[in-house]
């Protein structure tokens, strides 16, 4: 059974948003250290972003100012709002849950 499971990805032109979405199941608490990540064929799986349980967020240097990291409770579910998207962030983004439990990903395609 699938515990994490992202959507929102797509194509969009550079400059534009997308928001995507990870609904855990209702056996994990999403109240506790999250993250996502992104990863390119050919290239290591890069750490994005991070929620702690405190509700504390960081982000990495290339996505700092125009991505955001949240939380929903009450429907169990991560966000990652995606600002001013450029060509360099098309991947496929996986939400992470501090366990060890990783989402099967959702792809962002950003044209130039």
């Amino acid at each position: 059974q699938v515990q994490l499971v992202e959507s929102g990805g797509g194509l969009v032109q550079a400059g534009g948003s997308l928001r995507l979405s990870c609904v855990a199941s209702t056996s994990i608490n999403i109240i506790s250290l999250m993250r996502w990540f992104r990863q390119v064929p050919g290239k290591q799986r890069e750490l994005v972003a991070t929620i702690a349980s405190s509700g504390s967020t960081t982000y990495a240097d290339s996505v700092k100012g125009r991505f955001s990291i949240s939380r929903d409770s009450a429907k169990n579910t991560m966000y990652l709002q995606m600002n001013s998207l450029k060509p360099e962030d098309t991947a496929v983004y996986y939400c992470y849950h501090y366990t060890g439990l990783w989402g099967r990903g959702t792809q962002v395609t950003v044209s130039s």
